[in-house]
């Protein structure tokens, strides 16, 4: 572990003098690039010198107990190496942590899909309860949220809702959130005061960027028709809607949203690169995970991984067994519990991982 972290370091001084040179200053896409990976390292760095400062301050603090010490001085270097063990133990801890291969996606923005799904009416209610609950949590993070396409029903839910979230560290955080959602209630469309069972899904995409992948304009079929609201009812009359497809992969994106097309072609474009790369993304993890399964699941959109029981209050997050009995809280996006669980546990897993290989 020493020697990488020592490999790691050294590359971090490397990159260092690459910064401050003028031919990498002069070149937009290396400096950006360099820029990214020094501060993609620069915490695992500052830690690994935090714990070498730490070793060297324990190794003088044993070699003072070997002096002729009066009582009262000795009590307080043997203080001193207690706090200092234990400071290395925690820093240990960490440096494993943070030598963890990085998703290189977390930090990059976030597109969501939610879609009704069994259910009905019920389902498309849910799937903008959840809406409702990633906007807030969005908020809460200090992110901002833009709604790219929406399919809106009479009785104010979503049959789908694409949007983006923008903010450092969203896909780190909402990237668990794939998968089937289930809610038991009783729905407001109920006289007879029955619990029902409906789901949503869930995808969570990272922003593709243009260098993440390049999708040629020969690649793609341009379509127009005329946006349309709850119901189908024609929003306007112009062409303004517009619908992308990638012809090699045959994935379509729409947006409606906008009254300008040239403003639905730009959002379309993102939701068509979000999607094509999360595609090639799926199939290299299936290869490497043919042998074993994430710890917090697959991320397959079919997926059940979670269940909002209104009645109980309660939320259960079925892949790691979290039982939370606040559903009235989760619902308003204060979803930070059920995160941090979730990175937890991933992190457990990848570094039980990582020490078995």
């Amino acid at each position: 572990m020493f020697d990488r972290l020592q490999s790691v370091e050294d590359r971090y001084e490397k990159l260092n003098e690459l910064l401050s040179d003028p031919e990498i200053i002069n070149d937009s896409k290396k400096l950006r690039e360099y820029s990214k990976e020094q501060s993609d390292i620069q915490e695992t760095v500052q830690a690994y010198r935090q714990y070498k400062e730490a070793k060297q301050q324990l190794q003088d603090a044993k070699a003072m107990l070997d002096e002729k010490l009066d009582a009262e001085m000795r009590e307080m270097v043997k203080e001193e190496v207690n706090e200092l063990d234990t400071l290395i133990g925690e820093l240990e801890e960490q440096l494993r942590i943070l030598l963890i291969p990085k998703d290189p996606n977390d930090d990059k923005n976030v597109i969501m899909e939610i879609r009704g799904a069994a259910g009905g009416e019920e389902a498309a209610l849910f799937a903008g309860s959840l809406y409702r609950m990633y906007s807030r949590y969005a908020e809460s993070q200090g992110w901002k949220t833009e709604v790219i396409d929406a399919n809106e029903t009479g009785l104010g839910g979503f049959k789908e809702i694409i949007f983006m979230i923008t903010g450092t560290g969203a896909y780190s955080k909402l990237k668990y959130e794939n998968g089937a959602h289930r809610v038991q209630r009783v729905p407001e469309t109920e006289s007879g005061g029955r619990i029902h069972t409906s789901t949503s899904t869930v995808a969570c995409m990272p922003e593709a960027e243009e260098f993440d992948i390049e999708i040629h304009d020969k690649d793609i079929r341009f379509d127009t028709f005329a946006s349309s609201g709850a119901g189908g009812q024609s929003v306007n009359t112009t062409m303004s809607a517009v619908r992308l497809t990638h012809i090699p992969t045959g994935i379509v994106a729409t947006s409606q949203d906008e009254r300008s097309q040239h403003k639905n072609k730009d959002k379309a474009m993102k939701i068509l690169r979000a999607r094509v790369y999360d595609k090639f993304q799926q199939e290299a993890q299936a290869e490497l995970d043919q042998a074993r399964k994430s710890a917090v699941g697959t991320g397959d959109r079919s997926e059940r991984i979670r269940t909002y029981n209104y009645p109980q209050n309660r939320v259960t997050d079925h892949r790691i067994g979290l039982t939370i009995q606040k559903l009235d809280q989760i619902i308003e996006g204060k979803i930070d519990e059920i995160v941090d669980a979730l990175i937890l546990d991933d992190q457990s897993n990848r570094l039980a991982s990582a020490t078995n290989e």
